[in-house]
């Protein structure tokens, strides 16, 4: 059940900023892609005085019991002949009082054109207190371009991570809210660095197993709205009006979208499909006050 909420949660923020209504490829707004998440090569980001970023780090606290252990997922995209791809890095079984005197280096590569896309994933540990450890994951874009002088942000995407984002899951062990620390640790949850990305918490609430890294500042426990039909890539949390705009477009907006990305052809057919009743219940909802309605009527 965990996995498939925080599944569902992290595939919408994979492609948020993706594609920008009016999901047409000749729109100003979508010349210039990826927003969130994005690491540049280290040799780009330097060329550019570090205004691109290419690194990205997670620091948060664990309360562990003996033997906890702790599994990490690295997912994020990269752009394969203007098409985003998937990528996901699992990282298993890492025993947190041995991560304290020998952290560990993942490496990775991914074909890319004309280069190979490459960086590496660095877990370690600190303890501050009886089974209190600070946790960092550190992601870097080692990945090796040519002349860094003459090349361009868009030039640079395929060898770049795009949307990155990092699930955290611990055995035996609980996650600290960062947003919400007990009294007597919020002093070491405000000397944890995040850079690029903010942990919270995923999963039912009250369940600490599960922390979600993201480049988009979430609150604890995030969820999708039930009422959404799908994904809209805009960023936004607006579905109705997304859906009503998308409808107004001229007849040749909608054949650019159709013949564009396969995403914004999808959102454009999901659209015109929709019944009624979607839009009604689209609208809007007080979510507490149905709640306490179906409480009184026991």
């Amino acid at each position: 059940m965990k996995a498939r909420v925080v599944d569902k949660i992290v595939q919408t923020l994979l492609y948020e900023g993706y594609i920008l209504y009016p999901y047409r490829p000749s729109a100003l707004k979508n010349r210039r892609r990826w927003n969130f998440g994005v690491l540049t090569p280290k040799c780009f980001s330097e060329a550019q005085q570090g205004t691109e970023a290419w690194m990205m780090q997670t620091e948060c606290l664990v309360q562990q019991q003996t033997g906890a252990s702790l599994s990490i997922s690295v997912r994020f995209l990269q752009l394969v002949s203007d098409e985003a791809v998937e990528r996901d890095i699992s990282i298993t079984d890492q025993n947190l009082d041995e991560l304290t005197v020998r952290p560990q280096e993942f490496r990775f590569h991914y074909p890319a054109n004309p280069e190979t896309l490459g960086g590496s994933i660095q877990l370690n540990a600190e303890l501050l207190a009886p089974q209190l450890f600070k946790l960092k994951v550190g992601i870097q874009n080692l990945t090796t371009v040519g002349d860094v002088s003459k090349t361009t942000r868009e030039e640079v995407l395929p060898q770049s991570l795009l949307s990155t984002h990092t699930i955290l899951c611990l055995k035996d062990g609980e996650f600290v809210s960062l947003l919400e620390p007990p009294n007597d640790l919020s002093e070491p949850a405000a000397s944890c660095r995040n850079f690029g990305c903010w942990p919270v918490l995923v999963g039912q609430p009250g369940e600490r197993d599960c922390m979600l890294s993201s480049p988009i500042i979430l609150y604890d426990y995030p969820q999708v709205a039930t009422e959404s039909s799908g994904d809209f890539y805009d960023s936004t949390e607006i579905d109705e009006l997304l859906a009503l705009r998308v409808l107004t477009l001229t007849d040749e907006e909608k054949r650019e979208m159709r013949g564009g990305d396969l995403r914004a052809k999808q959102v454009l057919e999901r659209i015109e499909g929709l019944p009624t009743e979607y839009f009604n219940s689209a609208h809007g909802a007080i979510r507490e006050l149905m709640r306490l309605k179906g409480d009184n009527r026991d």
